[in-house]
């Protein structure tokens, strides 16, 4: 089995835009699923989009992760929830260029500006997602010091913001990215229709 190589034209003295970028991780990419069993990888190469969303996502939780308990451990210390807040905006602004440049490279429909709009929208969504979680086990459940120790706090706001919080969120954004902020699959890039579709039945040699 063979794949074809992809090869982007460019005129001399073009400068490198998200498609170069691109042809590094998606071989990359590629080389990994290769290594899935059948059924298996047939299911993985399906859902590529789901893929590189969860790559992106795992990139902007430790973005989050570390500017929420930066600020958790300091100048936030008694404000957990606005420290997550400001934690989990800073990671959206990094997730609409990774996803757009990446996770759904191919996909439009929509002008910037409107695109840009409707991914915020949709992530301020899910910023509410997840840190209501974080509100209940912070204000109902009354899991902080002093009426925790300091560890039971940390791991109680870790499960209910990142664990139970990122699950929701992660979930109802995928489906919310793909029904409205990029609805048309190929829409910035229809040559690539045709290698996508060798991607899924890869020609056999031999």
């Amino acid at each position: 089995m063979a794949r074809r190589p992809r090869v982007r034209r460019t005129q001399p003295g073009t400068p490198p835009g998200p498609e170069d970028v691109d042809s590094g991780l998606v071989p990359f990419l590629d080389d990994v699923v290769g290594l899935i069993p059948q059924p298996f990888r047939g299911i993985a190469i399906r859902n590529r989009e789901l893929i590189k969303f969860a790559i992106v996502g795992g990139t902007t939780f430790v973005i989050d992760s570390v500017i929420f308990y930066a600020l958790k451990l300091s100048v936030l210390e008694s404000k957990p929830v606005t420290a997550k807040i400001i934690s989990g905006v800073v990671a959206v602004i990094a997730s609409y260029i990774l996803n757009r440049e990446w996770s759904f490279r191919t996909r439009g429909g929509r002008d910037r500006s409107h695109e840009a709009l409707l991914f915020f929208a949709v992530s301020a969504v899910g910023v509410v997602l997840s840190f209501i979680p974080l509100y209940i086990s912070s204000y109902a459940f009354d899991l902080r010091v002093p009426n925790v120790s300091l560890t039971t706090e940390n791991i109680a706001d870790f499960i209910s913001a990142y664990v139970i919080g990122n699950l929701l969120q992660m979930t109802f954004r995928f489906w919310a990215m793909r029904r409205w902020v990029f609805p048309e699959e190929f829409a910035r890039q229809p040559d690539r229709f045709s290698e996508y579709a060798d991607a899924d039945h890869p020609i056999r040699h031999g």
